[in-house]
């Protein structure tokens, strides 16, 4: 069995957007369960991840294509219930959200590799702050 080609740069723009936007759906899920200075931080997460998904739009026109919308909802890898299950969602869509843009760091260019790696980065320190850990291999399920 071959493996899959690795995706083209634009695709893998798609995708690490794709993730965006479902991070932005499920941080309003999140946020609705936590309260105080959780429910803060998940807001300020949720702006990120809107700031990120508009770059992500930016740099996809900026290479003749059109960004693909957002979903009207995402299915959520687990019934979110209360702030505990609110922080693991947090958690994992950080963890998704990192291996898209792992990916669009080998498909990309200097300037886009560059802009991926601050995300991977950015998503890392949020996901440790959710789960009080960052995979071995972040980015890559192991």
């Amino acid at each position: 069995m071959t493996p899959s080609p690795a995706p083209g740069p634009v695709d893998a723009l798609q995708e690490a957007l794709d993730r965006e936007h479902a991070a932005v759906y499920g941080y309003a899920v999140a946020g609705a369960h936590l309260r105080g200075r959780q429910r803060k931080r998940a807001a300020e997460h949720l702006n990120a991840h809107r700031a990120a998904r508009d770059r992500l739009e930016a740099v996809i026109r900026a290479k003749d294509a059109t960004p693909r919308p957002a979903a009207a909802s995402y299915r959520l890898p687990f019934p979110v219930t209360g702030p505990a299950k609110a922080r693991d969602l947090a958690a994992d869509l950080e963890r998704a959200t990192l291996g898209a843009y792992s990916q669009l760091v080998a498909a990309a260019g200097r300037r886009i590799r560059r802009l991926s790696i601050l995300a991977m980065q950015e998503s890392a320190v949020r996901q440790a702050e959710w789960s009080g850990a960052v995979d071995p291999l972040p980015g890559l399920r192991t």
